[in-house]
């Protein structure tokens, strides 16, 4: 059959399959089989897949679905086309589902109906109407199987081409981690396809461990050849080296989108085709982000979509999603919540598009070093009349941030000023949501006996009060400092085991169980702050109380006491907190006298940082960022 008979012009998505070993619950992204069939499908490729006979395969799942509310909504086409090449006798149907999750079918077709047929492979099209998906809706497909059947490969297509030029620039920013880094590389030079259309791959390395250095670089940029390049730059964090990306790809290169992507993750490279497909058609210029997938726990869907709570200031999940859905206890067909469009306000940088154009017209990222820059750039693009897609099927794999401490560690610092920065440009009130909100925090912190990470928020408050230019200025140095304040606390300073303290003596341990009911838990909390008001017993501090793990390390537990470990997230090790009412006091002295001067000059500040965003955004000034000494 020829090219030009077939409906199908641009591919926007292909079908795929697991790769060869993938454990059961990873299959469930890709395919949704019966429990009746008599053998499982079993993947040729990445692309193809035989089906025993007798058997029913669908789908209608996390890879394989079309998102057809999102490309109704942001696209320019009216329809798609469904294209399924096989070999063998079977049944393709086509369904569809509504914003509430319940199945219809749309149309089917039996290979012996089929007219295109080019010896043993045929070939079906459907034509599927984009109509109804306004609110919400995927498009999939099942086969019904009589005898074995291969199926050769299958996507979704538009039926116009693609406007604009196939081209991308990715750019990996990476920080001692460079096995990840090779292994990124290498998962892009996999995929023909994905090569295609890529025209530069740009690597800021701003670690000690180089990714030059690591085995196996040569051979994974042996594939790129002139189209890789790697920056090596101070650590400017993640804001400097997507700046930098950006930055290379808007000087050295006409690529018409930018990809940004982090190092430690584990890409479905299709995904960039699917973001690139979209973007090209995409009403206006589109930011169109992946969504993120549990690295450790591979089913799992982290969120559909985020935007920011402007009545506190604070990233969250979209309305009408939840976190951590697993396909494999709940495959998407019977997942009413993933059914839905959402629309978000940003998308993280784990994977993001962003077409040139955007990035010509609002500028470089702030210099935030990590946290909110990414949430910042959505949000600025928005203003100028750009939108961003978190496109469904389009995901990398990322480690959760259930299993980091980023809350209460080192990263702390930089989740509270920028995200007072980020609130100083965007909010559309006053602080009042906002300063209400993070004495609230601090409260629980120092209940948590968290000292060390009052002590770098409130560090974080003094910087922002400082201006923009201060932020600009501390950028290769805010970390180090943030390191050396947290060192003065023993909550920061993790052991590797509870076996190389005391063991826990279990004295003077009051209930800890969790309060059950609000009565419980008003009761609770004012025995918390009674005890924190009093001295502590100090041969607590000598030998453990408790040896308390993560998951139990909660208010209503560590505010009883005057000395546990804590195990840290990762697992790797502890922590020995220390109740001390006098830096406790002094702590919470210094963050209400801070919150009260943010509340009072806020609207200066917020004047005053809006005013500096050309400048801090400015190519020029990230050149002379660039130079700082490595």
């Amino acid at each position: 059959m020829s090219e030009d008979q077939l409906l199908g012009r641009s591919l926007l998505q292909r079908i795929l399959l697991p790769r060869a070993g993938e454990p059961l619950d990873v299959r469930t992204l890709y395919t949704d089989e019966a429990r009746t069939n008599p053998r499982r499908a079993h993947s040729l490729s990445r692309t193809s897949v035989s089906i025993g006979s007798e058997s029913e395969v669908s789908f209608g799942t996390y890879f394989n679905a079309f998102p057809a509310s999102y490309w109704r909504r942001w696209s320019t086409l009216d329809s798609v086309v469904l294209r399924v090449e096989l070999i063998g006798h079977c049944r393709v149907d086509v369904y569809r589902s509504k914003a509430d999750g319940s199945r219809i079918h749309v149309q089917g077709g039996d290979t012996d109906d089929a007219t295109t047929v080019d010896g043993d492979v045929t070939t079906l099209e459907f034509v599927v109407e984009l109509g109804p998906f306004e609110d919400g809706g995927w498009i999939w497909f099942d086969v019904t199987t009589d005898t074995d059947v291969e199926v050769r490969s299958a996507g979704w297509f538009a039926p116009v081409d693609a406007p604009g030029r196939a081209s991308v620039a990715i750019g990996i920013p990476t920080f001692n981690r460079p096995t990840d880094c090779v292994k990124a590389l290498t998962a892009i030079a996999s995929d023909p396809l994905v090569m295609a259309v890529v025209d530069a791959v740009i690597v800021p390395d701003q670690g000690t461990r180089k990714v030059r250095d690591e085995p196996g670089f040569d051979d994974a940029a042996a594939a790129f050849g002139d189209l890789l390049s790697i920056h090596d730059q101070a650590n400017l964090g993640g804001s400097g080296g997507y700046s930098r990306i950006m930055y290379e790809a808007l000087e050295n290169t006409d690529a018409e989108h930018i990809l940004f992507m982090d190092d430690d993750i584990e890409i479905e490279p299709d995904s960039i085709l699917r973001a690139l497909a979209m973007a090209r058609f995409a009403k206006v210029p589109t930011l169109v982000g992946g969504q993120m997938l549990n690295l450790q726990a591979r089913s799992h869907l982290h969120v559909m979509g985020e935007k920011i709570d402007t009545g506190i200031f604070m990233w969250g999940g979209a309305q009408n999603v939840e976190y951590d859905h697993d396909f494999a206890e709940k495959p998407l067909r019977e997942s009413t919540l993933l059914h839905r469009r959402i629309d978000v306000d940003y998308n993280g940088w784990w994977m993001c598009l962003i077409p040139r154009v955007v990035a010509e017209t609002i500028g470089q990222p702030l210099p935030l070093f990590i946290k909110w820059d990414d949430a910042e750039y959505g949000l600025r693009a928005r203003e100028a009349g750009f939108p961003t897609v978190t496109l469904p099927g389009a995901a990398i794999w990322h480690m959760a941030w259930s299993d980091k401490d980023d809350a209460i560690d080192w990263q702390a610092y930089f989740h509270l000023r920028n995200r007072l920065v980020v609130a100083a440009l965007h909010s559309p009130g006053s602080a009042r949501g906002l300063v209400v909100n993070t004495v609230k925090a601090t409260m629980k912190h120092l209940l948590c006996l968290e000292y060390s990470t009052v002590a770098i928020q409130n560090m974080a408050i003094r910087d922002f009060l400082a201006g923009p230019e201060h932020i600009m200025d501390i950028l290769p140095t805010a970390l180090a400092e943030v390191h050396r304040v947290r060192r003065q606390y023993p909550d920061a300073v993790v052991v590797p085991s509870s076996t190389l303290l005391p063991p826990a003596s279990g004295a003077d341990v009051p209930a800890v169980a969790e309060p059950v009911g609000a009565v419980a838990k008003v009761s609770r909390l004012a025995k918390g702050l009674i005890h924190n008001a009093r001295g502590a017993q100090r041969q607590h501090h000598d030998r453990p109380q408790l040896n308390v793990p993560t998951l139990d390390a909660r208010w209503y537990l560590l505010s009883q006491v005057d000395g546990v470990t804590v195990t840290t997230a990762d697992g790797r090790g502890v922590v020995y907190r220390k109740r001390d009412p006098k830096i406790a006091s002094a702590l919470l002295g210094e963050a209400l006298s801070l919150r009260r001067k943010l509340a009072s000059r806020f609207p200066e500040l917020s004047d005053r940082y809006r005013r500096a965003v050309p400048e801090l955004t400015s190519k020029e000034r990230w050149e002379r960022v660039f130079s700082y000494p490595n």
